[in-house]
């Protein structure tokens, strides 16, 4: 990408680039343009396009209900209940 066009594109986006600054995003800027360029070059004819990079399908295990109260479980593992309420010490 030639500095002209570069100044071009940065006034569209309202930036202000420097000399130095400037020379060296035509450079980067070139360089990717140029990669683009060889990407739309590969033949892709007749292949499917792809949505995930791997085909495995994601290994889940099924949902399992139980017909146990939680709550009771966890109350079961308070260090001291009243009625039914946790109790803790005093923070204040």
């Amino acid at each position: 990408m030639e500095t002209r066009e570069l100044y071009e594109t940065a006034s569209l986006a309202r930036l202000s680039l420097g000399e130095e600054e400037a020379a060296v995003l035509a450079e980067e800027v070139g360089r990717l343009l140029e990669y683009v360029s060889r990407m739309q070059e590969v033949d892709i004819e007749g292949l499917e396009p792809t949505t995930h990079a791997l085909s495995e399908e994601p290994i889940l295990r099924n949902d399992e209900v139980h017909g146990e109260n939680l709550s009771d479980s966890l109350l079961d593992n308070a260090p001291e209940l009243e009625d039914r309420f946790i109790v803790i010490p005093n923070v204040l």
